[in-house]
């Protein structure tokens, strides 16, 4: 495994504090260390734990699932439907 930047390291403290059934958007994370929903991104694509970092539980601001391990969408859907979202025209709706 590669060592973690610091940016990283800040992106996965949050994501890592998400509980289950809940989700926040690349842009709340943004806003709270400074930065853009782009590189927020782009360190969840190089998640060393996703289980332990639960980089699914990442959205878009529009409700749009977003990326996850790049394009693997049916298993984020498959995550988040099991922590009670239901999926929609690849947007999220709490059941």
């Amino acid at each position: 495994m590669n060592k973690m930047t610091p940016f990283q390291k800040k992106v996965f403290s949050i994501v890592a504090r998400i509980p289950s059934g809940k989700v926040m958007t690349y842009n709340e994370i943004a806003r709270k260390i400074d930065s853009s929903p782009r590189a927020v991104g782009q360190a969840l694509k190089r998640n060393p734990a996703p289980i332990k970092i639960p980089c699914h539980r990442v959205v878009c601001s529009d409700g749009r699932i977003g990326g996850y391990f790049g394009v693997r969408y049916k298993e984020k859907i498959r995550l988040l439907e099991k922590e009670g979202w239901k999926i929609e025209n690849n947007r999220i709706i709490k059941e």
